[in-house]
């Protein structure tokens, strides 16, 4: 087998037989000595108007066979007498979490607040209709988690947590397209992702686990000062070390931790709007050509990062060809957040515009809080935000917006574009209700954004309020090898909730981490 790096025009790259072509003219091979070839790497290089694709290629020649990868390395016993450990969530991290302690030898209980994934389509095409929230069942709580229905991202920045091409693996495993393990920015879709999680559920259900669906966790059991099981709203109680992975909008958790006198800290957060863009304006922008993406490109995406008053701002979780859709928990909240289908074909590209806040910045940030060195300051703070941008929508889901150029000059638009917002829109001004904390960033980093990109400012594009649940505002101290609280056995705060991830893949890392010093604990005593 060789290994032979290829830079290629999107149309090439698009054609297998094409790219044998080129492999064989750079190791001046006659191309039927080419048995095989497998794709390793893939990346657009956009940077320059001549958009390039660049593949990494392993070639197999005649007498070598390709490996294939079958999955089978992942294997998941039977632990139905193994010790059982509760798993509190079933998001990225609670159903990596419950994955790896089966791998271990460690039977799991995954207890949920919401539904189940199928059901939790339905309640979203209600919500869709009647613009009410189900508190229990929405885009954040379920089966998967926020990131269920959302783009699907699988690509991290952090590269320290754990093996990445592990938890892409695990998705391949159960359903997902081998390109992920190829592909520099992978993601699986909205329309995907469901079947995976379902797959992966009937897994622990076949090994031996428990899924509880419906079932909020109301309480820590605490005996002579450990957690050794929960107890939920139901009355019905689990028992076990607890994984504790509740994602960032279980507010309710938070309150009853401080309440508990569990420690907690404030962390920094990003607030803002969701940016709409025409997908068609983006391609154009991005791949320098005014026909677009063509035929043999993907929907083009962004990256935009800039500083204002010592404070960054920068676009997060990016959906090209996708939708924003409303991200609410609870009644009188108005949230935003993005989503894609996995062919990425909508008209609109979206994509968080967010500001960074940190705990020293509430008094500077034009909403009072009564206790500003409470851990849940940034929490009150984001809640109230929250309830203003209600407000501004008439107290409803039709979503507060202004177009870009507006907000930029300070002034309610007349009319707002088309959007991939089903639910609909409210003209509003949003420096009239939003922080000029935030307002004032926003505006610096459109600025800049556009002196990088030209035409990334346009009365075609308009801003959708309010991003708020970027990341927690709340983290769980923990101990960084064994990844307990630092102050109580038994309990293993994880992923985006716990404040330690910000994606579906990091939120997946982070439980499989804890569920292996989870497992070392509970069967070797370490």
């Amino acid at each position: 087998m060789t290994t032979v790096q290829l830079t290629l025009s999107p149309e090439v790259a698009a054609s297998d037989a094409r790219i044998r072509e080129e492999v064989a003219h750079q190791l001046s091979l006659p191309l039927d000595q080419i048995t095989s070839i497998q794709i390793r790497r893939r990346n657009i290089d956009a940077r320059q108007r001549r958009i390039l694709v660049n593949l990494s290629v392993e070639v197999y020649l005649s007498g070598e066979e390709p490996e294939v990868d079958t999955f089978e390395d992942l294997v998941y016993p039977d632990v139905s007498s193994a010790p059982t450990a509760v798993v509190v969530g079933a998001g990225p991290c609670g159903l990596f979490a419950a994955l790896r302690l089966i791998e271990l030898g460690v039977r799991p209980i995954i207890v949920e607040r919401g539904q189940e994934v199928m059901q939790r389509r339905r309640d979203l095409a209600e919500l869709a209709r009647t613009g009410i929230i189900d508190p229990e069942s929405n885009y954040s709580y379920g089966e998967g988690g926020a990131g269920a229905f959302s783009d699907g991202k699988l690509y991290t920045r952090s590269k320290k947590r754990g093996s990445v091409e592990k938890a892409l693996r695990v998705f391949c495993r159960f359903g997902a397209d081998p390109k992920i393990l190829v592909d520099a920015h992978p993601h699986i879709g909205t329309d995907k992702l469901p079947v995976i999680i379902r797959r992966m559920r009937e897994q622990i259900l076949s090994s031996g686990g428990e899924v509880h669906f419906g079932c909020r966790m109301t309480e820590l059991i605490r005996e002579q000062g450990a957690v050794t099981g929960i107890v939920c709203a139901s009355g019905e109680t689990f028992m076990g070390p607890v994984i504790l992975a509740t994602g960032h909008s279980a507010r309710d958790v938070y309150r009853y931790l401080h309440s508990a006198g569990v420690l907690l800290e404030a962390k920094s957060i990003a607030v803002g709007v969701r940016l709409e863009h025409p997908q068609a304006l983006i391609d154009e922008i991005r791949y320098h050509s005014p026909e677009g993406r063509g035929k043999w490109l993907p929907a083009a995406e962004y990256v935009y990062k800039a500083q204002s008053g010592g404070r960054g701002v920068y676009s997060f979780c990016m959906c090209p060809g996708g939708f924003i859709v409303p991200a609410s928990t609870a009644p009188e909240e108005m949230v935003v957040n993005g989503m894609s289908p996995a062919n990425r074909g909508s008209r609109w590209a979206n994509s968080g515009m967010v500001v960074e806040l940190r705990p020293e910045d509430i008094p500077q940030a034009d909403i009072k809080v009564e206790d500003l060195h409470s851990p849940l300051a940034l929490m009150t703070w984001c809640e109230e935000l929250e309830r203003r941008s209600y407000i501004a929508a008439g107290r409803s889901l039709r979503a507060p917006a202004q177009r870009m150029t507006d907000f930029l000059k300070g002034r309610a638009s007349g009319s707002l574009p088309s959007s991939s917002y089903t639910i609909g829109l409210t003209s509003s001004d949003l420096h009239r209700w939003m922080p000029h904390f935030v307002t004032h960033r926003l505006a610096d980093g459109f600025r800049v954004f556009e002196r990088t990109t030209k035409g990334f400012i346009t009365e075609e594009a308009q801003l959708i309020a309010v991003e708020s649940r970027t990341s927690s505002p709340v983290r769980i101290p923990r101990d960084r090898e064994h990844y307990r609280h630092v102050l109580i056995d038994g309990l293993y705060p994880a992923g985006e909730g716990a404040g330690y991830a910000g994606g579906i893949i990091s939120a997946a890392i982070d439980g499989e981490n804890a569920a292996t010093a989870l497992a070392t604990s509970l069967l070797h005593g370490h």
